[in-house]
Formats: C-alpha cells, sequence, structure tokens
C-alpha cells in the first residue's frame, strides 16, 4: 500500500486564506467606520459653529434695531451704549469715518464659556447711500475658541438692510 502525501497541509493552507480573508474584511469595516465616526463629528463641530454665528447675529440684530435706549447701539451719530450678549458685557466702540452723516464698523466678540467652548465675532457696518442708512452684519461662529486647533470649524451668517 503505497501512501500519497500531495494533499498534506491543505487544509492549513486554505485556513490561512480564510483567516487572512477575514481579517482584510474586518480591517475594511473598521476603517469606515472610523472614517464615519470623523464625518459625524466634523458635521457636529460644523453645527456648532453654525448656532454660535447665529447667536452672533441675533444678538447684533436686537441691539440693532429693538435696543431699550430707542436707538441703535452701533450708531454713528448717538453715543453708543454698553451691550450685554450671553451674559456678557460689551462695551461698544464704532470705529467712524467721515462727517455726518458718518460711516462706521463695529467688531463684537463673545464666548460661551464656562458651558461651551465656542466663540463668535460680529462685525456691524453702517453707512449711508443717498441719505439712506444701510446695515450690513456679519456673525462668523466657531466650535473653539483656539485658532491654533487644527479642527476649528467657521461658519457665517450675514445680514444686510
Amino acid at each position: 500500500m503505497k501512501n500519497t502525501n500531495k494533499n498534506r497541509g491543505f487544509t492549513l493552507f486554505i485556513a490561512i486564506i480564510i483567516t487572512g480573508a477575514l481579517v482584510l474584511i474586518a480591517a475594511g469595516i473598521g476603517s469606515l467606520a472610523t472614517r464615519h465616526a470623523q464625518i459625524a463629528s466634523s458635521g457636529q463641530s460644523s453645527q456648532h459653529a453654525f448656532y454660535a454665528a447665529d447667536t452672533g447675529m441675533e444678538c447684533a440684530l436686537y441691539w440693532d434695531v429693538k435696543n431699550p435706549a430707542g436707538y441703535s447701539a452701533f450708531s454713528t451719530s448717538t453715543p453708543t451704549s454698553p451691550i450685554t450678549c450671553n451674559n456678557k458685557n460689551i462695551v461698544v466702540s464704532p470705529v467712524v469715518s467721515g462727517t455726518p452723516p458718518r460711516n462706521g464698523t463695529t467688531t463684537i466678540s463673545f464666548d460661551f464659556t464656562p458651558a461651551d467652548p465656542y466663540c463668535v465675532v460680529v462685525t456691524i457696518a453702517k453707512w449711508y447711500v443717498g441719505g439712506t442708512p444701510k446695515t450690513k452684519i456679519e456673525s462668523k461662529g466657531y466650535n473653539t475658541c483656539s485658532a491654533s486647533n487644527p479642527r476649528r470649524v467657521e461658519r457665517a451668517v450675514r445680514a444686510q438692510y
């Protein structure tokens, strides 16, 4: 009786091939899951930056249109008044140019600390066209106050009237 050893080790070879294929599939699924988590995190950061910008816009619109003093807190012709945004007291000091009626730009910024790490920078520009006052508000929101953070996201909201 002759013993053939041609198929010897074949089962081990097939087991190694199947195990390797399963490891590759698992690595691919893990990589895909990691990328999806990064995308979701980026989307959340973008949303936080947008909400910060929206908060800055709402604050500027309130103090420009509904100021309890009866005039815009960012006016270039009347005295400025301190404002409060997100429980932060902000002193308004517009940069004014020209003779009356004057053009001016005001920049305010505030953060959401200690509860949240978000920041906002709002620029309010006022100018006159044919005696009619015009206003442009640009609010830039950030998901973090750290300018050196590589994952910092900026979203902006603009209004002009």
